[in-house]
């Protein structure tokens, strides 16, 4: 009986843990894209949330603020998928430097590797300094909420495991 509780409890414990990593990539992309509006509507970036519209929605108001805020929905959900592969692929690693190298990751990927997608993406060399900057600093900031976030979950539930064991 005491051997089914533990199983019970280490199920339990795994299932909120993957909770916490689909919240982390919710509330992270909901948070960042939003601070992403506010830099585009800032004139800080020429890219918006919207351009995560651009392969699909046709007409002018997906670059107005219905466009924006659809596109801030979009980075939410699309965030939760992100936040499963970091679970799956840095949440060992204890430090910020994992999130930072994921953001930096993620940038180079939208920016180089998913370009062909975005017809209205500028090539890097015409986007202007300051896009650059603005993007891949959100993009590394990004990276940092949910890497952090989800490598101290996971040390939590280690150590939490370890106890339990002993």
């Amino acid at each position: 009986m005491n051997d089914f509780k533990q199983d019970k409890n280490k199920r339990d414990e795994a299932m909120s843990f993957m909770a916490r990593v689909v919240s982390v990539g919710f509330f992270g992309g909901l948070f960042w894209g939003i601070v992403g509006y506010f830099a585009y509507y800032l004139n800080l970036s020429k890219i918006g949330p919207a351009l995560i519209l651009a392969p699909w929605a046709l007409g002018k108001w997906k670059s107005q603020w219905l466009g924006q805020l659809i596109g801030v929905i979009a980075i939410s959900l699309i965030s939760i998928l992100v936040a499963i592969c970091y679970r799956y692929l840095l949440s060992r690693v204890k430090s910020m430097v994992g999130g930072l190298t994921f953001g930096i990751l993620l940038w180079v990927i939208v920016f180089y590797l998913l370009h062909p997608i975005f017809p209205g993406l500028e090539p890097i060399s015409q986007l202007g300094r300051n896009t650059i900057a603005t993007t891949l600093c959100l993009y590394i900031l990004y990276g940092v909420f949910v890497g952090y976030s989800i490598s101290f979950e996971f040390q939590e539930l280690q150590s939490a495991q370890s106890r339990e064991n002993t």
